[in-house]
């Protein structure tokens, strides 16, 4: 699958930088067009990546899309519901289509899966700079690898590497320099909590303000247990960013405060490190698109401000690109090109925007007290949420103070 930098070509139809969900998707989509797509990655893969690892709805439906939902299934751990725990210890299991499995694995596969409908995988090799011609429109992209600096040529590049900031500054689509939320997570193996932690389980508490912990059963009795701050970090775009949490301090107040994770990680046996990484929300922070570039995946922020979710998203974005690509005959039409993409993240939009005012109940984990006690008493309640979970409903009917306030007063 890693073909080594050496064999990069000099020209090619797009040049997708990123093998991650987002790029993958998009190459995949491109390459079964018949386009000639060169994917490349910064790591030889399989390589790890920091995730909370959940599959939810809409991930299963961009899998799916994508012609690869089985494969993932036969590899990942299922769950019938996500377990919700309020701060006072009272939870609901909200039913919904859900999994997990370790990014390694996830993306591996979807790499993998672009590799056979005819996409050119190179690895390691990374992405230093944008090719211009002559009017500024990127036409390709300055590479280097142990063996040197490598340019590919193309009539479009996909920028899909992450939430890394120094690619999107140098592509020139950063409008925001410092995330808007952070995450640390590691791997617990421990073959005996499969009845304590029969799903996805969701924890807040005081203690977690403005964020949230998370362990998600994956395969082989692991736990992918972790936590974040997924309240906006840089108030003011131009001026300096507030001194972020501890994050590591953060995961120890939550396993102080979760049983659960107490019991978890004093009698499991601990994979490896822990490992923090940043979160771009909101689809907010990046330009989309310039002439002969399109931005994916967590590059344009395509993850929940309330849930840190993103790999659905990211996914969808990542076709969405494709189609954008692949509406335009002949030779490279920019204005409508970008003029597609931004038609398919612009619905996307309001259901970010109604996540991130959903993200306020972070903020005031005695909310959840309430939305939890009154969802034990209301099978309506737990439906709501299950729509909401599965993107039937909008979060803003539930989660936010007009809908509360109804929750209040009955």
């Amino acid at each position: 699958m890693n073909q080594p930098p050496s064999s990069l070509p000099t020209h090619c139809d797009v040049l997708v930088l990123g093998a991650g969900p987002a790029g993958s998707a998009c190459a995949k989509m491109l390459a079964e067009a018949g386009q000639q797509v060169v994917l490349v990655d910064a790591q030889r893969f399989p390589r790890d990546k920091t995730c909370g690892d959940g599959l939810v709805p809409d991930t299963h439906a961009a899998l799916r899309r994508l012609g690869v939902w089985e494969s993932v299934q036969a590899l990942a751990r299922p769950s019938a519901a996500a377990r919700c725990v309020a701060p006072s210890g009272r939870f609901i299991d909200v039913p919904g289509e859900l999994a997990a499995l370790p990014r390694r694995e996830l993306d591996a596969l979807l790499c993998q899966a672009a590799v056979q409908a005819g996409a050119r995988m190179v690895a390691p090799a990374r992405f230093e700079a944008p090719l211009h011609d002559g009017q500024g429109r990127v036409v390709g992209a300055q590479l280097s690898s142990a063996d040197g600096r490598h340019e590919v040529r193309a009539a479009w590049v996909v920028l899909a590497t992450g939430a890394a900031l120094k690619p999107l500054e140098a592509s020139g689509l950063c409008q925001r320099r410092t995330p808007t939320g952070m995450a640390i997570r590691g791997y617990v193996r421990h073959p005996g909590m499969a009845q304590e932690i029969p799903g996805l389980r969701f924890f807040w508490h005081p203690t977690l303000k403005e964020g949230y912990g998370w362990i998600f059963p994956g395969p082989n009795h692991t736990y992918n247990i972790g936590t974040g701050v997924l309240k906006s970090l840089d108030a003011d775009p131009v001026g300096p960013a507030p001194k972020p949490k501890n994050l590591r301090l953060m995961f120890a107040d939550f396993v102080a405060a979760d049983p659960v994770a107490a019991k978890l990680v004093a009698e499991g046996e601990m994979i490896g490190d822990l490992k923090g990484a940043p979160l771009r929300c909101d689809l907010n922070g990046a330009h989309w698109s310039a002439p002969g570039l399109l931005a994916v995946g967590d590059a344009v922020g395509a993850t929940y401000g309330f849930s840190g979710e993103g790999i659905g998203k990211a996914m969808e974005t990542g076709m969405a690109a494709a189609e954008a690509i692949l509406s335009a005959t002949g030779e490279p039409n920019d204005a409508a090109v970008q003029a597609h993409y931004r038609t398919a993240l612009q619905a996307l939009l309001p259901q970010f925007q109604l996540y991130r005012k959903a993200a306020s109940v972070n903020q005031h984990p005695w909310l959840l007290n309430l939305l939890i006690w009154r969802a034990q008493h209301s099978p309506r309640i737990i439906s709501r949420l299950a729509d909401i979970l599965a993107e039937r409903r909008a979060p803003g009917s539930l989660l936010s103070w007009r809908g509360l306030k109804r929750l209040i007063l009955g």
